[in-house]
């Protein structure tokens, strides 16, 4: 990799931004990028490491995919829109990829409506790939932003799509192609308003991320294990509790009975359990239960 050279190739392919995305008012170039914004915004980072959130010889598009849409997806988590995203990379002294890295980086924040305005780059003698994403977004306009910390007792529990077996068995699955669910988060907000009381995504398992949902809002939480929904491929309820890696959103739902099976864009509403008093993530089935606050994905473990 040679700096200079990459650096000039971000120039090029940025110098179309402030005439694409409204909010870019400078893009790539400057000390600093300058984004119009309204008064609040969300603000995250998220990194992706060669050999903990992807493993080797996975397609630079899908790395970049990735990267992008980690943050995005936290975003969505509450309830709002991606504005525009910075990137810092490690690359190591041997990689020959760094423009197509870059490429796929800006494509997919296109693609996810958070062009990519700056960030760092900085040549490495470790031997592995990483890389920083930082998004900045805009909270729901009527909503508001919605907190992990606001359920309280008698909400409902739910969440999105279906869970387990992200990973996959040669670390190419549906991690890496998930769609961070901005406009399910979006309907959630313009439709349950103040109803839709407190939301995460499921980024670790279900059971740690309800478990740190719980212990946010100082409550506990009862997940009906035969209500998950697993996806196909994953290895029954353990893993849709245990694998992480889904990027789904887990919320809860203040005084309103039911909701439609899905969005209005295909993607499935399931019930799965119940906010109560005290504290703690537990799986309930009949005859039995089990604390499941700390099942989940630790990203020192993986790949």
């Amino acid at each position: 990799m040679r700096e200079n050279e990459l650096l000039s190739h971000i120039y090029r392919r940025s110098a179309d931004l402030s005439g694409s995305f409204a909010q870019v008012v400078v893009g790539p170039g400057d000390d600093c990028a300058v984004v119009r914004t309204p008064t609040e915004s969300l603000l995250k980072v998220d990194q992706v490491i060669e050999g903990r959130h992807f493993v080797r010889g996975t397609p630079i598009d899908l790395i970049a995919r990735k990267a992008i849409a980690r943050p995005v997806s936290d975003v969505a988590a509450m309830a709002g829109r991606p504005l525009a995203a910075l990137a810092s990379a490690s690359i190591p002294e041997s990689f020959a990829q760094a423009d197509a890295l870059f490429d796929a980086c800006a494509a997919w924040a296109r693609r996810f409506g958070c062009p990519l305005v700056g960030g760092d780059i900085s040549a490495t003698s470790a031997p592995v790939l990483s890389l920083s994403i930082s998004v900045l977004g805009t909270p729901h306009a009527r909503r508001g932003a919605v907190l992990r910390s606001s359920a309280r007792p008698g909400d409902s529990l739910w969440v999105t799509g279906e869970l387990g077996g992200s990973f996959g068995p040669d670390g190419l699955g549906r991690h890496l192609t998930f769609e961070p669910r901005v406009e399910e988060a979006s309907w959630l907000a313009d439709t349950l308003g103040p109803s839709l009381a407190a939301m995460l995504d499921v980024s670790d398992g279900l059971g740690m991320d309800a478990g740190r949902l719980a212990s946010a809002s100082g409550v506990g939480i009862r997940i009906e294990r035969d209500a998950v929904p697993v996806a196909p491929g994953a290895n029954g309820w353990a893993a849709a509790l245990g694998d992480g890696e889904d990027y789904e959103l887990l919320f809860c739902v203040r005084g309103v009975d039911r909701l439609p099976e899905t969005t209005p864009g295909g993607t499935r509403l399931t019930r799965i359990g119940t906010v109560v008093e005290g504290s703690g993530c537990r799986l309930v089935w009949n005859g039995g239960e089990a604390d499941v606050a700390q099942v989940g994905f630790e990203h020192g473990r993986r790949p």
